[in-house]
């Protein structure tokens, strides 16, 4: 029977649930990563020369054990490693995108904010990895790290990745709508990027000697937390002793690094701009 003799129009195809849409964004935007020869470069670049630059500076043994400080440094820049793939990465990104008009376009369809969210977050989840991988892989091959044996460091290494990868990465979303135009981006930052390496206890350590105002500062933020959990994954227990709280603070790295994700959600949500100042 027809649609006229039955007086019925055929049932429409429900939309694609927000998280499917999410998904298929992230392909996309690992397609596109990866195309871009120069942005992979130095996102893979920039915390692999440092470490190299550290590990190779810094190789005494650290007074009163048998860790040299090569091995602090490569467990330390995971966490500068991360924060270079996510907050760096989509804090540029999603700023080019904002002034090329490429997020209004995208507001114009029906993508939900969300799944523009979990298109990115997919992308630097993936990117981590690899990142992670490189690190590893130099830490192990020149700087004598010692990887975990048992199972319950490698768990603590990956919650300790989990949250970190998505607290970074809403915080690089919310610091995207700061800078006015594409290119003042990676000024506006790589500023803080930097800033918080040292006051993290990535490129100075032990971080307590920072004094009282910078560790404070320091505490506050995403990455020290991260650094300091790598720490208890790749270094003895005895090593507790250069940590500002005489311990690895798992408890209270899961709580913070998990108010990050939060928080940065709640963060994004207020401050996201789909288009640029200039462009009304």
């Amino acid at each position: 029977m027809t649609v006229r003799e039955t007086g019925q129009r055929p049932a429409r195809p429900a939309p694609p649930s927000a998280a499917k849409v999410g998904f298929a964004r992230g392909a996309i935007e690992l397609k596109q990563f990866f195309r871009e020869r120069d942005a992979v470069v130095f996102t893979f670049s920039l915390p692999a020369v440092m470490l190299l630059l550290l590990g190779s500076i810094f190789k005494d043994k650290v007074p009163g054990s048998d860790v040299n400080a090569s091995q602090i440094f490569a467990a330390s820049m995971i966490a500068a490693g991360i924060m270079s793939t996510t907050f760096v990465n989509l804090g540029t990104g999603i700023a080019q995108d904002r002034d090329d008009g490429t997020l209004k376009r995208l507001h114009g369809s029906p993508t939900p904010l969300v799944s523009y969210f979990i298109g990115k977050i997919l992308l630097v989840l993936v990117v981590s990895v690899a990142e992670v991988l490189v690190l590893l892989g130099i830490g192990k091959a020149l700087f004598d790290l010692k990887l975990p044996v048992t199972a319950d460091k490698w768990l603590v290494f990956g919650w300790v990745f989990l949250l970190g990868v998505v607290a970074s990465a809403l915080l690089g979303i919310a610091i995207s709508s700061l800078p006015r135009t594409a290119k003042s981006a990676s000024a506006v930052i790589l500023l803080p990027f930097i800033a918080l390496q040292f006051i993290s206890g990535v490129l100075f350590n032990p971080v307590r000697n920072l004094g009282s105002p910078l560790v404070e500062i320091g505490s506050f933020f995403p990455m020290k937390w991260m650094a300091q959990g790598f720490r208890s994954v790749f270094l003895p227990d005895m090593m507790t002793f250069q940590e500002v709280a005489g311990s690895w603070e798992l408890g209270r790295t899961a709580v913070i690094l998990g108010a990050w994700c939060v928080g940065g959600l709640l963060l994004c949500l207020l401050t996201f701009r789909w288009k640029s100042s200039r462009q009304g």
